[in-house]
């Protein structure tokens, strides 16, 4: 029976896989949030996986808090790096395979064409800094598969469609920037994707093959056609306006194009990816 630790169960990502695990037999969970494993602390990790001996790790931990990382960038570090270093080297030389989960904002956001696994990584800020760290220290297990995602939501947490869900029913307009283009992807989905690639792996049905991956849900869109659309999903009536990012300052810069190529992912794990409006659907089903 294979045992599979996830971290950061409480979170988006977490929660979903909690659920998605339902439907997985003959397989031992272990769910674990910093009450139950604190992944910063090198000696409390090492002493954790000694004693649980997993097969997989799916890490979900993560400091998420984007414009707040620019003045506590030590804390966006320690959760996003150097705890996935700790990690990393408690099962240095194992079979365990490890799967971490990353942003599209190790990318500056400057291409016009989607990024792939091979494009150039060069952050705009702290938060997108601290995951690269964390890339790089994945990267030290020779069995780590590092899955970059982006515009991450889910009925669970919280999150933008969340928030223009709620902010839609009390007011009459919301501005949204539009010149901020990307793919929401539905933390169920990525959840389902990392469920199907492990199983697939234990049944020996495809091959683990580690490294960098891009998974988020099919299409493209700017935050602004994400709220019309999500305020249409609802059913409310509330009037969606554009603004420029410049109109809406934040601490943090984000990439203004941060579209993800997925072609490595589907190709190597025989993964078939909803379009986001499908997948929105769902998720504000479970809202209302």
């Amino acid at each position: 029976m294979a045992t599979i630790l996830i971290t950061g169960t409480n979170g988006q990502l977490g929660s979903e896989l909690k659920e998605a695990s339902k439907s997985y037999y003959g397989y031992d969970f272990v769910f674990t949030d910093i009450d139950k494993l604190d992944i910063s602390d090198k000696k409390q990790t090492e002493g954790f996986i000694k004693k649980t001996q997993p097969d997989w790790i799916i890490n979900c931990a993560a400091y998420n808090l984007v414009d707040k990382a620019e003045t506590e960038s030590e804390k966006a570090l320690l959760v996003n790096g150097k705890a996935v270093r700790n990690l990393a080297e408690a099962i240095k030389g194992s079979q365990c395979r490890f799967i971490h989960i990353s942003t599209d904002y190790v990318f500056d956001g400057k291409s016009n064409v989607p990024y792939n696994e091979d494009s150039p990584t060069s952050p705009l800020g702290a938060y997108g800094l601290s995951k690269l760290e964390g890339e790089k220290a994945a990267l030290l297990h020779h069995g780590s598969m590092i899955i970059r995602t982006s515009w991450l939501y889910s009925s669970y947490g919280s999150n933008f469609v969340k928030t223009i869900f709620a902010r839609a029913k009390e007011k009459d307009s919301l501005r949204v920037v539009f010149d901020q283009t990307g793919t929401p992807t539905y933390a169920a989905d990525l959840a389902g994707a990392i469920m199907l690639i492990i199983s697939g792996v234990i049944r020996n049905q495809v091959a683990f093959n580690a490294g960098l991956y891009h998974y988020s849900n099919e299409g493209v869109c700017s935050w602004y056609d994400f709220a019309v659309a999500i305020v249409e999903e609802a059913g409310l009536v509330c009037k969606v306006l554009p603004i420029l990012s410049k109109d809406y300052p934040t601490a943090a810069q984000r990439p203004s194009y941060s579209v993800l190529d997925k072609t490595k992912i589907k190709e190597n794990y025989n993964l078939g990816i909803p379009h986001w409006r499908s997948s929105l659907k769902k998720c504000i089903k479970l809202l209302q």
